[in-house]
């Protein structure tokens, strides 16, 4: 079993809340907190995260970020998220499993989740995989769950985008189909944007068209967070 790779955002919080006072912070939504927070954290741990963390809610890192609580809370907030990162590493190894600060950034590359070529539709083997996404959702209820689709460069920008968006919205279909509260899920499609590897390369294509999750605390963990913290 491989490790699962844990980035610390303490150091982000910190930069990203000192832009502002704590009552502006405080009437901000989770996007707005992601841009301001990544865009300031950027200089301090882009190197180890990517240019990714300064484009706000519009990446699965940006919106992890976005929806960080910090102190006691979101320690007991992590500790959760430890558990569910590792019963997803266990369930599927061959995805890339990142626990970033208090979320999950879950990447499932072709390896895990194939479309057929051009088209939206889920491959058996994809559907198989999500499949042992299914009851690790279902044992942690109380998380928001964004999807994020990806192309490689190859087709017009256009029509790159709007796979994306469907293939993204395959995988929400699939998923709720099997049981799993639509509320608890969005979708985002990206395009050929935020490449992962070199699109002049086969191997490059292959690993850019993906579809990445970033698995974050809905209100009612927090909340729970909040009262065990008191305890």
């Amino acid at each position: 079993m491989k490790a699962i790779k844990k980035y610390v955002l303490s150091m982000a919080v910190v930069v990203g809340l000192g832009l502002g006072s704590c009552e502006s912070v405080k009437n901000t939504n989770k996007t707005q907190r992601g841009v301001a927070i990544g865009a300031a954290s950027g200089a301090v741990i882009g190197g180890v995260l990517g240019n990714n963390v300064g484009k706000g809610g519009n990446t699965a890192l940006g919106a992890i970020i976005g929806g960080v609580v910090g102190g006691t809370v979101g320690g007991v907030i992590g500790n959760r998220m430890d558990k569910q990162a590792q019963k997803i590493d266990e369930a599927l190894p061959g995805a890339e499993v990142e626990r970033v600060g208090e979320g999950i950034k879950l990447t499932l590359g072709e390896n895990s989740v194939r479309f057929d070529l051009n088209k939206s539709s889920l491959t058996s083997t994809a559907k198989a995989n999500l499949d042992r996404l299914v009851p690790i959702f279902n044992e942690y209820p109380d998380t928001d769950i964004q999807i994020f689709g990806y192309t490689d460069s190859s087709g017009a920008d256009d029509y790159n985008l709007k796979l994306s968006e469907q293939r993204a919205a395959s995988v929400k279909s699939y998923l709720t189909g099997k049981g799993l509260k639509s509320s608890r899920f969005t979708t985002i499609g990206r395009g050929e944007a935020d490449p992962v590897a070199d699109n002049s390369t086969k191997e490059g294509m292959s690993q850019n068209r993906r579809v990445e999750f970033a698995i974050t605390a809905n209100e009612k963990m927090v909340q729970d967070a909040e009262k065990e913290a008191k305890q």
